[in-house]
């Protein structure tokens, strides 16, 4: 396998009448990471994680999990991925325990063997309290945990998650994120995500950004807001007069001035130059929000697909 590649896409296509949901799409997932797919409603990720998954068949290209061909080998490349709905697909009516064991009978996971790994999730996701409760008395936090069981039951190389953390508190998201990590860690397991929350794409190890079907940008956190954010910088305690000697257009704030840099290093070079003006300051970093804004024109909203 190509230097660890695990998901390999290439040249994908896919249309729906007119529209062009995925046009030429290429891009590389490495074992191990954890990969976020950005995009606004109607950019594409659900059409390619439906062809990734099997469930879609694409116009033209080709889909590699694991150096395999998706289409040639569906049932192995199945085994290997765990998959997220936005939606959940659960069966209301079932008791928790009955969803997951009708699940894990599809993958041969039945007797001890079932209850084994039941008892691992329960621990790892803390669904133990209601593990007898049908899924439509559950809130959705809870839901979301069991979805995430549901996808981890036959361990899966790789867990696709479209939208996981979409509408839940606080702590729920916490804790789905800590089992994410610790799957990662502990079982070397390659993430694949959709997100909307750009915190939880600013720590992803590469990230892939989506515009009507193409990528719009691409790279690590780090180098997707050098390239295309600037810093800010403010300083506090010094004059207008001092700031005038920049030489830079700034806006007053409390306590002091701020004004934009290209990159951290001009704005080491400036206080290198001029210490004593940046005798109080802080330097901050554009976020993946003003990226994905940068790259798309587009804000990154909550309702997207």
């Amino acid at each position: 396998m190509e230097n660890n590649v695990i998901i390999k896409i290439s040249h994908l296509f896919k249309s729906f009448g007119e529209v062009k949901a995925v046009n030429d799409l290429s891009f590389q997932v490495r074992k191990g990471e954890l990969f976020a797919f950005l995009g606004v409603n109607g950019a594409g990720k659900s059409t390619t994680i439906s062809m990734i998954c099997g469930q879609l068949r694409q116009d033209a290209g080709e889909v590699e999990i694991n150096g395999r061909n998706a289409v040639l080998a569906s049932g192995e490349t199945k085994r290997e991925l765990g998959i997220v709905f936005q939606d959940s697909v659960l069966d209301r009516p079932l008791s928790v325990k009955d969803n997951l064991r009708s699940r894990a009978a599809l993958y041969g996971i039945t007797g001890r063997s079932f209850e084994k790994r039941l008892g691992e999730l329960m621990e790892l996701l803390d669904f133990s309290s209601f593990i007898n409760r049908p899924v439509g008395k559950l809130s959705g936090g809870q839901r979301r945990r069991i979805d995430i069981a549901r996808a981890l039951l036959h361990r899966p190389e790789i867990l696709i998650l479209d939208e996981p953390t979409t509408g839940l508190d606080p702590q729920t998201r916490m804790l789905i994120w800590d089992v994410i990590e610790r799957l990662r860690k502990d079982e070397g397991m390659t993430v694949f995500l959709t997100t909307h929350y750009m915190e939880e794409a600013a720590s992803a190890d590469y990230v892939v950004i989506l515009d009507s079907g193409r990528i719009a940008a691409e790279g690590t956190p780090y180098e997707l807001k050098t390239k295309y954010v600037n810093d800010t910088v403010s300083v506090y305690g010094a004059s207008e007069e001092d700031m005038k000697r920049l030489g830079l257009a700034y806006t007053p704030v409390r306590d002091g001035f701020r004004f934009s840099v290209e990159n951290t290093g001009e704005a080491v070079a400036l206080i290198t130059a001029h210490p004593e003006l940046f005798r109080d300051f802080e330097v901050i970093k554009g976020g993946m929000d003003d990226v994905f804004l940068a790259v798309t024109g587009k804000e990154l909203r909550g309702d997207n697909k």
